[in-house]
Order: structure tokens, then sequence, then C-alpha cells
């Protein structure tokens, strides 16, 4: 369930069937055939998907090619909490600005749906941006029968205005194509798509400690380039049919987030658009709240549930980044503290030299110590630090570096573990006891030619 990760002569050979088959904003998707046995491995052909849901995935014919760019998830009989982390990029979009002000104004509450468009991401759009936000967020309120009811995503081309006649009857469309099974999960993924060369798709089920029932969880997420925090992904929404206090809600999702759509980094570029939202309709138990105490066992077991999930979303869009070959974990172990842990793991998983290093699969292990040095934590002793591969293969990891000592790298078995799609980079600061993970890929040609060409 990774990428495809061959020798780079063989790689540079498969280039440009990888620059037919990347989804830009207003071309086709690829084909299932088109794309390696190692993606496909990610898309999911069924799920178990939370209860009061309804959802779709339609083409508004905003996209040139004729793709789903549409899409709808609605809880038409119960009203959700809702939380959102949005991007921080000072030129924030419309929809960012619309979906932020109507979560203040209802006070995490009362929210019956989402609506979703790709191929144009309504961002640098003035004051006509926003009242096309405000004009999709009515026309969903109209469909779902609850005013001030909902939220609103858009991703794609940056500058440009929405094809409003298109949206808006689109949205009308939509109303017969809503359903709650696998196919119409899917059918909405494939809507938030724009570079993705597959929909990003998840399910799970899960159960509290104080309670026999079985609840739900899916999730979309779409992405594959301008990845990085904060926010750190374009787009992602998460439902759940455990009822769960509005405060609480925003508490488990910032937590879930920093943990995981906020540690992956593709290319250090960060949107525009960037949003991740999470509903609970309360489906499960017709609609009632069940958590609502911060300091009890199933608060903790959710936020658990909620961050594994958000962390196994999120990585799909590394595994998707532009042009990537290899899918890397970047582990920080033995910190003073969370944030000086995820600092360093970000500093690692950020540097351009690291990744391209990475992609002509050189064991340079002092690009990686050069950004352990430079990312700022002032308490790091560099007698004290350890860095390593560690295959995923389950082989032996390969030391670089002990505390502080060069060791004698084995050249032919440093190339053997590049070679591998997944591979972990352990640094061990000998600081404290707190730890944390990032998740990045590598940098190639690819990247600049799907990014030279993206509006073309």
């Amino acid at each position: 369930m990774s990428f495809l990760a061959l020798p780079r002569r063989v790689f540079s050979g498969m280039n440009n069937t990888f620059s037919l088959a990347r989804a830009y904003s207003t071309k086709a998707p690829p084909t299932s055939s088109s794309l390696p046995a190692s993606k496909q491995k990610l898309i999911p052909t069924s799920g178990s998907y939370p209860r009061g849901f309804l959802v779709s995935g339609i083409s508004s014919a905003v996209k040139k090619s004729g793709a789903k760019d549409l899409a709808l998830i609605t809880s038409p009989e119960y009203p959700c909490s809702a939380a959102a982390v949005f991007t921080k990029n000072v030129f924030q979009a419309a929809p960012v600005v619309a979906s932020r002000t109507r979560l203040q104004d209802n006070g995490g509450k009362g929210i019956h749906g989402m609506v979703t468009n790709s191929g144009c991401a309504n961002a640098v759009t003035g004051a006509q941006g926003l009242e096309n936000a405000k004009e999709m967020l009515e026309a969903l309120d109209d469909l779902t029968g609850h005013q001030r009811s909902s939220l609103v995503m858009s991703t794609g081309v940056i500058g440009q205005h929405l094809k409003m006649d298109k949206i808006l009857k689109g949205i009308q469309d939509s109303k017969q194509a809503l359903g709650g099974d696998h196919k119409h999960w899917m059918d909405c993924a494939e809507a938030y798509m724009t570079t993705d060369t597959f929909p990003k798709l998840r399910s799970k089920t899960f159960q509290l400690p104080d309670s026999g029932v079985e609840y739900r969880m899916a999730g979309i997420t779409k992405g594959a380039g301008m990845i990085h925090p904060n926010m750190a992904t374009l787009l992602g929404t998460i439902v759940t049919d455990l009822g769960v206090a509005p405060g609480l809600l925003q508490y488990a999702l910032t937590h879930a987030v920093d943990r995981s759509f906020n540690a992956i980094s593709v290319d250090g570029d960060m949107s525009t658009n960037d949003t991740v939202a999470l509903l609970a309709n309360g489906g499960a138990s017709g609609g009632k709240i069940v958590v609502e105490d911060v300091t009890s066992k199933d608060f903790e077991a959710f936020r658990e549930n909620l961050t594994e999930f958000a962390q196994e979303l999120s990585q799909l869009v590394v595994r998707d980044g532009e042009g990537a070959t290899k899918f890397v974990k970047v582990s920080v172990e033995g910190a003073p503290s969370f944030e000086a842990a995820k600092t360093v793991a970000s500093t690692i998983a950020t540097s351009s030299l690291v990744k391209t290093a990475l992609y002509g699969q050189d064991a340079n292990w002092g690009r990686i110590l050069c950004a352990v040095g430079y990312s700022g934590v002032s308490e790091i002793d560099p007698k004290k630090v350890s860095v390593s591969f560690i295959p995923q293969d389950q082989s032996e990891p390969l030391k670089l570096l002990v505390n502080g000592e060069p060791e004698q790298v084995d050249e032919a078995r440093a190339s053997e573990i590049l070679r591998m799609e997944d591979l972990e980079i352990r640094v061990e600061l000998n600081l404290g006891e707190e730890k944390t993970a990032y998740w990045t890929c590598d940098l190639s040609h690819e990247y600049i030619s799907i990014n030279a060409d993206y509006r073309s």
C-alpha cells in the first residue's frame, strides 16, 4: 500500500506515464488501469459508513473534462456538531472565510451539510468570491431544508471565479444522486480530486469503553501538491455517527490534526484553501450527544480513534505526492517537548536537499543532520544525537550516527534501503521523553513537470 519505488533509470522511463495519468484541475482523472498496483491497493472496494449521512458526487461541468467536480455530504435528519481547522495562509479563500463564519455564528452546532467543488478554488476572488461562497451555502440550505446549516469548501485553480450557474444547478441536481452506500461515497471522493491520481476515502468502526455500541467514521481527503502545514492538506472531511458535544469536537480535531494533517509535507507550499472539517451527527444513538465530558474515558478513546484515522487519511496525500516515488516517515524521539520533536521532524521532512537525496537514493545523512542543526531547537546537543535508516521490511536498521559519532556506513546496504518504497528516518535526540512522527515524500523531476503544466 505505497508508491512504486523503482531504480531511477526505470522510474524516469515511466515519467511520461505518470504525466499523462496525473489529473490536473481541468483534466480527466486517471483510469484505474493507468495506476500502478501500489496505488490501486489504496482505493477501497467497500466500507462501513456512518448512519444518517447521505452523500453524492457529480459533474457540474466546471471541469472541461466532464469529471466529477461537485460533492455533497449531508445529514438531513440529525443536526451535526461541527469543528474545523483552517489554513493559516494570509490569503484565505472565500469558502474558508464563509465556513469559519458559519461555525462561529452557529457555535459549532446545527450543521446539516457540506458542499465541495473542485476545479476552481474561489481564492483571491474578492467580494464577488465571498458572495459566490455564500450562494453555495444557501443552495445547500435549501436542499437540506435547514437554513444557516451548511459549510463550503473549494479547491482548484486560484484567482478564477466560480461558474455559479453550473454550480447552483449542480447542487440542485445532486439531490437525486444522494445515497449512503459505498458507490455514493466513492463518487463523493472522486468529486474532491484535482491533481490527485486516486480518490482518497477511508472508513472504520470503533467502540467506546463505556458502551457496546458500534460507531462508524468515514473520511475523504484530497491533495497531492501545495501540501504543507498549517494546514497540510488541501481539503478533508471526516464524519461520524457518534454524538459529541461541539466544544469537545473542536478540541479532539485540533489534537488529531496536529498529529496528522499538520504533520505531512509534499512540497512546502501552504494552500489558500486548506480545511479539515469534522461532523458528528449522533446517528448511532438517534441524534443524541453521547460524549460530553472531556475527562471521560469515552472522550479519550474517541480522540485517539480520530487521531489514528486522521493519520491514515493524511498519509494518503503524501503517498500521492506529485511526482513522488517514496513514502518517508521521519521519527524524532527523546525530545524535551512535543513541540521540539515536531519542529525537528518538520525541518528534516521539508528539506529540499534531504528530499532530493532520497529521490537519488543517496545515503547523504549529513543533510539530515544539517537540518536537525538549523531546526532552531536550542536544547540540541550534537554529542547526543543519533540517526538511523529504518527499513519497513522489518530487516536490520542501518545506524548512521550514534551519540554524535559517525558509523562506518555500509553503502550497499544504504542503497538497498533507499530503493524501498517505504522507509523511516529515525532521529534520537536523547534530551527527554517526547516523540512524534512526520510524513513526507521525495522530490523528483516529475514534480517540476506537473507544476510547470498545471493550468495547460
